[in-house]
């Protein structure tokens, strides 16, 4: 006797391997991404400088320019897409050397 499939079951199988695959990124298609998100803080910058009026706000005693504020933590978030997308060529160019660690 044959066994009942339950309908939808290849169904979602199938969609639970288009999402594996979807996550497996290029080279090329990681390379297009950074250099968006890069753009991307650029225009943030841009937009947080021209919206933001001229203020100042106390930090540690000193006065600071309220456009600064996001600047710095815009930056810290270049920062870190730019250490994570050289950490990722790095590992990449490290899966094909052959090399055996114990």
């Amino acid at each position: 006797m044959r066994e009942r499939q339950e309908p939808g079951t290849n169904l979602s199988q199938v969609a639970r391997a288009g999402r594996m695959e979807s996550l497996k990124s290029t080279g090329s298609d990681l390379n297009r991404k950074y250099w968006v998100a890069l753009a991307l803080y650029v225009v943030l910058a841009a937009l947080a400088w021209f919206t933001l009026g001229e203020g100042k706000v106390f930090v540690s005693g000193k006065p600071v320019e309220l456009r600064v504020v996001p600047l710095i933590v815009l930056g810290g978030l270049a920062l870190r897409t730019v250490l994570a997308h050289q950490a990722e060529k790095i590992r990449r160019s490290g899966d094909g050397s052959g090399s055996s660690n114990p």
